[in-house]
C-alpha cells in the first residue's frame, strides 16, 4: 500500500506539469480549432530561458539557492514563453488566417541570418544576412508582393510543424546539441509522512501547477478578457461581429498558453534536471495526448487528463514495466479515440455538410 501512495505522489506532481501543458493546447484549439504541435518547443525555450536565468551572474551573487531565486526564474521564462507566443502567432499562424504586414520580412530575417550564418561563420554576418532579409521583405511589401491568404486547416498544422522543426533546430543552434543540467533553484528537502517519503521539489511542482490552473480558471471565468476568449472559442465569425478584436484575443491566448509551457519547463526541470534542445517532443505528445483525452477544447479536461497521464506512466514504471513508460500515453490516446473520441470532458459536435 505504501509503494502505492507513493505512486500516487509521484504521478500527481508529474501529471500537473503535463496539465500545465495540455492547458495550452486545449486554449488554442479552443479559438482557432488549430493544434499547435509547437507548443512543446515552447516548453524546451522555456526550460533554456530558465537555465539562463538561473545561472546568471547577478542572481547567483545576490539570491542563491532560494525561493526567490525560483520566482524570479519562473517569472522570467513565463515571460519569454510569453513573448515567444506572440511572435509565433503574429508571425506564423495569423499569415495563415489571411494577409499580415512584414510577415514576408520576418521570414526573409530568419532565412538571411541562416545564410549569414552559414557564409560568414560569425555573429556580425548573422546580423548582416537578417538586416539584408528583412529590407528585402519591407520592399517586396511595399510593392505589394505578399503571402496568398490561405485559410485551411491543413495550411496550418503544416505551418505549426515547420514552426516545431524551425525551434527544435535553432535551439541547437542557439543552445548547443549537448545536453545541460537545470541548477537547484531551490535548497531539497525531505519529508517522511509514515512510510511515504516527498521531497520538497515534487510539492513545488505541485503547489505551482494547482495556483497556476485556478489563477487560469479566474481568468477565462471572471475576466472580461477571458469572456471574449469564451466567445471567440465558441464562434469566431459572430465575435466579430460584435465588436471583439480577435486578432488580440487569439494573440493573448497564445501567450498565456505559452507562459503555462515555460511554467511547465521550468517545473519539469526540477524533476529532471537535463535539458536539451529536443527535450520538448516527447512531453509535448504526452501533453496533447492528455489535452485529447480530457477533452480537446476543455480546460477542466485539460487538467484531467494530465494528472491521468502521468498517473499512468508512474504507475507503469513503479510497477516494473519502465520499458513501456513513452508507450503508456499512447496506449491511451488509442482508447480513448476508439471508446470515446470526444474525451472525457468533451462535447459530441455533429459536422454540417
Amino acid at each position: 500500500m505504501e509503494t502505492f501512495l507513493q505512486q500516487v505522489i509521484n504521478g500527481i506532481s508529474q501529471g500537473s506539469a503535463y496539465a500545465l501543458l495540455a492547458l495550452g493546447y486545449t486554449m488554442v484549439y479552443g479559438v482557432l480549432r488549430l493544434i499547435n504541435f509547437a507548443h512543446g518547443d515552447v516548453y524546451m525555450v522555456g526550460a533554456f530561458a530558465g537555465y539562463y536565468i538561473a545561472n546568471n551572474d547577478a542572481v547567483q551573487a545576490n539570491l542563491g539557492a532560494s525561493w526567490m531565486t525560483a520566482v524570479v526564474v519562473m517569472a522570467g521564462s513565463m515571460a519569454v514563453c510569453a513573448f515567444l507566443g506572440i511572435l509565433i502567432e503574429r508571425f506564423a499562424y495569423r499569415p495563415g488566417r489571411g494577409n499580415s504586414p512584414y510577415t514576408l520580412a520576418f521570414w526573409l530575417a530568419i532565412v538571411g541570418s541562416s545564410v549569414g550564418r552559414m557564409v560568414g561563420g560569425s555573429t556580425p554576418a548573422l546580423l548582416a544576412g537578417a538586416a539584408a532579409g528583412a529590407v528585402l521583405g519591407v520592399g517586396l511589401d511595399r510593392l505589394g508582393i505578399r503571402p496568398a491568404r490561405q485559410s485551411s486547416h491543413l495550411t496550418l498544422l503544416i505551418i505549426a510543424i515547420g514552426v516545431s522543426l524551425f525551434l527544435e533546430n535553432g535551439g541547437q543552434l542557439a543552445f548547443g546539441a549537448d545536453p545541460k543540467f537545470f541548477p537547484e533553484i531551490i535548497p531539497t528537502r525531505r519529508i517522511q509522512l509514515g512510510g511515504l517519503t516527498v521531497d520538497s521539489q515534487r510539492l513545488t511542482v505541485l503547489g505551482v501547477s494547482v495556483v497556476l490552473m485556478v489563477l487560469l480558471t479566474l481568468i477565462i471565468n471572471y475576466t472580461k478578457t477571458g469572456k471574449a476568449m469564451r466567445a471567440v472559442s465558441f464562434n469566431l465569425d459572430a465575435a466579430k461581429l460584435m465588436g471583439i478584436n480577435t486578432d488580440r484575443i487569439i494573440a493573448f491566448t497564445f501567450a498565456l498558453g505559452s507562459a503555462l509551457a515555460g511554467a511547465g519547463g521550468i517545473l519539469v526541470s526540477l524533476l529532471y534536471p537535463r535539458i536539451d534542445p529536443l527535450m520538448g517532443i516527447m512531453p509535448g505528445l504526452k501533453a496533447f495526448v492528455a489535452a485529447v483525452l480530457g477533452g480537446i477544447g476543455s480546460v477542466p479536461g485539460a487538467m484531467v487528463g494530465g494528472l491521468i497521464i502521468g498517473l499512468a506512466e508512474v504507475m507503469a514504471v513503479g510497477y516494473g514495466q519502465s520499458t513501456y513508460r513513452d508507450a503508456t500515453a499512447f496506449v491511451i490516446l488509442v482508447l480513448i479515440l476508439l471508446l470515446r473520441p470526444s474525451g472525457i470532458m468533451g462535447k459530441r459536435t455533429s459536422e454540417k455538410v
